[in-house]
């Protein structure tokens, strides 16, 4: 996802100061690290299924990035740690030359995650250097392209955590890596619908400071009269949908979902389970018994769907779901908090609409396609995001696991309508 506008004003300041940059640079790099403290290394190297990518592979392809993107292109005389990591840790950039296969990443036992720290190391004595000792119109030059490092990263954080998750989740007992947190807000507030009136609206990303270039260009959309939940499906409303019987009855799915139900078994979100006439739920503090208040999530857009016409409303579409955010203060259970865990609305969130921004990326039933106007960039960057423009679905607003300084009301996340390994939940919409 590349930056495609000049410098935001925040950014520009910080090219007068390289300690600033440099600074930014250190806090993300170790933000990245203190989530993987107390993991072992045999934790880190397991791949769980082919959408998840063993954690010392995050660690590692971070650090790719910068070295392909800036050190290679732009720090004099810059040696690689290992030249085997140019296809080891290379994603999906077909530009930049082949790579090892994604679902093979985790039968690589060497490098060791001990070789990965080693190299993390070599990139940031590198990538502070670049930042101490370029020249101030090669800095101006390549700022933005750091930005963009710095943000690749935090999407990596979310992964590391989503990811490694779903690796401890496989074991025979879920093991806890973090203490387990302050239980949540008594009481769960009731569900009401905002409305918002028709009207052409604009959305996308205004450029005055950082976006991803799927978030722009700027556009104008119509949007009819609709309502909108004040907050996010709670685990207790979903309970109720298995209750009555949401996973048997075909009507509510859509074909390909149903489809999905039958063959790969589903009878509730991902990580619960039925414990005599009760449902636990495995948590990166342990399994524990359900909180009925808490938003569901590591639900699939086919099962949000399900839901949403059980209860009959819908899920709201992009334009909706930006033209409710835009306004609505940032704040709430994020990356920083360290719960890593979506948790019961609470009075602190901003009255009317809450829990718009974290505890769970929210499904909407648009499509991830391009806005009009939209031409992916030039060479490899430009790979980033508009080569998945098909078959995926929108996920609006954040989640527990995502940076509180990562998320806002523009941004576009994008999964497979199956994907369930996400703290993905939903919110309901209805028309007027």
């Amino acid at each position: 996802m590349v930056e495609r506008h000049p410098p935001s004003a925040a950014l520009a300041a910080s090219l007068q100061d390289r300690r600033t940059l440099a600074q930014r640079y250190a806090a993300v790099r170790a933000q990245s690290m203190r989530l993987v403290e107390g993991l072992e290394p045999e934790d880190m190297v397991i791949q769980s299924m082919p959408d998840v990518s063993p954690t010392k592979w995050h660690l590692a392809h971070t650090s790719w990035f910068f070295e392909t993107f800036l050190l290679e292109p732009h720090a004099r005389g810059y040696m690689h740690f290992d030249d085997a990591y140019r296809y080891l840790f290379n994603s999906y950039y077909e530009a930049v030359g082949p790579r090892h296969p994604r679902v093979a990443r985790g039968l690589l036992s060497r490098p060791t995650v001990r070789d990965i720290r080693r190299y993390r190391a070599h990139v940031d004595t590198a990538m502070r250097r670049l930042i101490e000792n370029a020249d101030d119109a090669t800095l101006t030059k390549i700022a933005p392209l750091i930005e963009l490092g710095f943000n690749h990263e935090q999407q990596h954080q979310e992964l590391i955590v989503t990811d490694i998750k779903h690796v401890l989740a496989g074991q025979h007992e879920m093991p806890a890596i973090r203490p387990a947190p302050k239980p949540s807000p008594s009481g769960v507030a009731a569900m009401d619908f905002i409305e918002f009136k028709a009207g052409l609206i604009e959305i996308g990303h205004d450029g005055a400071s950082f976006a991803f270039d799927n978030e722009s260009p700027r556009h104008k959309s119509y949007v009819a009269p609709f309502r909108l939940a004040s907050r996010p499906v709670s685990c207790g409303e979903y309970a109720a949908f298995i209750a009555d019987g949401g996973y048997r009855r075909a009507e509510f799915w859509l074909s390909d979902g149903w489809a999905a139900v039958n063959e790969r078994g589903w009878e509730a979100p991902l990580y619960w389970r039925h414990d005599g006439d009760r449902w636990t739920i495995r948590t990166l503090s342990g399994e524990r018994r359900i909180d009925e208040r808490e938003p569901v999530c590591h639900i699939s857009y086919y099962e949000a769907e399900a839901y949403a016409a059980w209860a009959g409303k819908r899920l709201p579409g992009e334009p909706e779901w930006e033209l409710a955010a835009v306004g609505v203060a940032i704040e709430g259970n994020f990356l920083d908090s360290g719960r890593l865990h979506p948790m019961a609305d609470s009075a602190h969130y901003t009255p009317g609409l809450r829990q718009m921004f974290g505890d769970v990326w929210e499904w909407t039933r648009s499509a991830y396609l391009p806005y009009p106007g939209f031409h992916p960039a030039e060479g490899a960057i430009g790979e980033y995001n508009g080569k998945f423009m098909s078959g995926q679905m929108v996920l609006r607003g954040g989640s527990c696991a995502t940076p509180a300084d990562h998320i806002r009301p523009t941004y576009r996340n994008f999964f497979p309508p199956d994907a369930r390994w996400q703290f993905s939940g939903l919110r309901l919409a209805e028309d007027i």
